[in-house]
């Protein structure tokens, strides 16, 4: 059974856990290298800092949103600061993403400063329930300040990447040099630092993805209970997997890891499905329709074969989200749920 307050530690514990393997990771560097470990301390601050500060601008550039005026959508406006008030936070700033595929995220320095994002082929594709089920599950990441930890965090592996990156080239033309005249100490101590870096960045990057997939959890559970409509989401879950799934190329653009759902993750789990079409069409037409693609994401959450390849994934599987907001549905029909029983399905 889980709760808010261990989210709160689960966001704590990776942030102190790979802090401190980042200032090991760093002393060893500066030790092999006879350079001041505070300094190095100092500049892994500041990147981090500096991400914090410029991440915004960057998923505003990459995503070429377009923040809504006032009465420009009267029904999302009106159903984000219902959703809003009930959660006790601040109403963001809403604005639309000229894309087709269904999806939507938020971001920002703080809670006060979020903004919530939508693709217009979510207002396309979805119902009015669907919507305010999946504005739930993003208002909770506000409520969890998922974005703000999330960005933190995300920074340790990209810094140990981008050593790993400059060791490892610096190493090879250090190399280089050294096969026509003295200087291999030098080499071969990029050579460890740059295979330290990697090392670092794997475990750094598996925590992160972890925390990541802990969370879309948590805002699930969140959207179930301040919409009281567990199922919307459910529906809503299936039609943005079914609909990214369609997309030509998953987006690579810097708001990815921010999604309600993966695209990369949601074409391969349909293709899975696809795999199998024969077992779950049900009516045998031909087609999976909504019904039948929801029942075979459920059939498929009940499996606990699980591939290392979702180690590295953002988001738990949809059919996982969806069994586990089933299991809310399950427990609010019995009437015992209430608001200190939110994330005790987790």
């Amino acid at each position: 059974m889980a709760s808010l307050a261990q989210l709160k530690l689960a966001m704590i514990l990776p942030n102190l856990l790979l802090g401190i393997i980042f200032a090991a990771f760093l002393a060893v560097i500066m030790f092999i290298l006879q350079l001041n470990l505070i300094l190095a301390l100092v500049l892994a601050g500041v990147f981090i800092l500096i991400q914090y500060l410029v991440g915004p601008a960057i998923v505003r550039a990459s995503t070429r949103l377009h923040y809504l005026k006032s009465g420009e959508n009267p029904w999302l406006e009106s159903t984000a600061k219902e959703l809003s008030q009930k959660s006790g936070i601040p109403t963001p700033r809403l604005a639309i993403v000229p894309n087709s595929t269904p999806n939507a995220f938020v971001f920002g320095r703080t809670s006060k400063d979020a903004t919530l994002a939508v693709h217009e082929g979510l207002l396309q594709q979805l119902n009015q329930d669907e919507v305010k089920g999946v504005i739930g599950h993003e208002l909770g990441h506000i409520k969890h300040k998922d974005f703000l930890i999330m960005t933190a965090l995300s920074s340790l592996p990209l810094l140990a990447y981008l050593i790993f990156r400059m060791s490892f080239e610096a190493a090879r033309v250090s190399g280089r040099a050294s096969r026509k005249k003295e200087g291999g100490g030098l080499a071969a101590a990029l050579f460890i630092i740059s295979s330290l870096s990697y090392i670092v960045y794997i475990i750094a990057l598996l925590c992160v993805m972890r925390l990541s997939r802990l969370r879309e959890h948590y805002a699930d559970a969140y959207s179930a209970y301040v919409t009281g409509s567990p199922r919307t989401l459910e529906s809503a879950l299936t039609k943005i997997t079914y609909g990214l799934s369609l997309a030509p190329n998953p987006e690579k653009d810097g708001a990815r890891t921010l999604y309600i759902g993966d695209p990369a993750l949601a074409k391969a789990e349909i293709q899975s499905i696809v795999g199998r079409k024969e077992e779950y069409d049900l009516d045998k037409d031909g087609v999976l329709d909504e019904k039948e693609l929801e029942l075979a994401m459920e059939k498929e959450a009940k499996s606990r074969w699980l591939t290392v390849n979702r180690l590295f994934q953002t988001h738990p599987a949809t059919f996982q989200r969806i069994l586990l907001l089933r299991e809310i549905e399950n427990e609010m029909t019995t009437g015992k749920y209430s608001s200190d029983r939110v994330y005790s399905r987790i």
